[in-house]
């Protein structure tokens, strides 16, 4: 597993690029950033090539999503919008060359709308792996809580599963986020478990607070041991809300090194 930094959340005391420096820095080799399209691709391919990074993931663009809109991909009355937020991405990454781009699912109105929605998901989520796939980039989809995301389509590990196996493609993976599955009450160790045979990417933060490992409750040391008990070898993304400054957030760090090695 492949420690990376998630500048939409890292180093927010920089300007976006300047985090890339900030973040090799400290000692990463690889970064993810949210929605970096405010960055010229080009600008972004040139810092990560100068501090030798490596662009682990990147979000399709989701609309309306994050300003509290129902998003794009699992909304009827947005496929012509989604397809032009795929096209975007596309552009992007053939710049900048991520491993992976994220399709957030978006929200759902009502429980009648689910069946529905999630069959446009799985479509949306099949036009984008038919985009990236020539690109040797690897789609995937994540649940978020629904107590910080109200409506969101995808809340469970067992949707999600529901989601990977309609799809049913090496190019659709899951992507697991450790906080979101800990705000719900999950088990952590079954989430893992549950997920292992489609798990492509991991991004944690403790619970509660989603701040660093440490100020919260989670048992990161369980967590590790259970990814690595599953054969999970892919990135394993800091996805936090920095308490103080990030640099002083960084403790727990060398500790999940020591524990990666073992």
């Amino acid at each position: 597993m492949q420690l990376v930094a998630n500048l939409s959340l890292l180093f927010t005391e920089l300007p976006l690029l300047a985090r890339l420096q900030a973040a090799k820095a400290a000692g990463f080799d690889a970064v993810e950033i949210q929605f970096p399209y405010e960055v010229p691709a080009l600008q972004l391919k040139q810092e990560l090539q100068r501090c030798d990074l490596t662009l682990a993931l990147i979000n399709l663009p989701a609309g309306d999503l994050m300003q509290g809109g129902l998003g794009l991909a699992c909304r009827v009355e947005q496929q012509a919008a989604f397809r032009q937020a795929l096209d975007q991405a596309v552009s992007y990454a053939l710049v900048v060359q991520p491993k992976m781009v994220n399709v957030l699912a978006g929200r759902i109105v009502s429980e009648e709308e689910r069946a529905i929605a999630t069959q446009h998901l799985v479509t949306n989520l099949q036009r984008a792996i038919n985009a990236f796939q020539p690109l040797q980039i690897k789609v995937v989809c994540e649940a978020i809580n629904p107590l910080d995301m109200p409506n969101f389509l995808i809340n469970t590990p067992e949707q999600l599963l529901a989601v990977m196996q309609a799809v049913e493609s090496e190019y659709c993976l899951a992507q697991l986020d450790i906080y979101h599955m800990a705000r719900q009450g999950l088990d952590l160790v079954q989430s893992i478990e549950k997920l292992a045979a489609y798990l492509g990417h991991v991004q944690f933060a403790d619970c509660p607070g989603r701040g660093e490992p440490g100020s919260g409750q989670l048992d990161f040391t369980q967590v590790l041991t259970t990814l690595k008990s599953v054969g999970y070898q892919g990135y394993l993304s800091a996805e936090y809300i920095p308490q103080h400054a990030t640099t002083d957030s960084l403790l727990w760090k060398s500790v999940f090194e020591k524990q990666l090695k073992r």
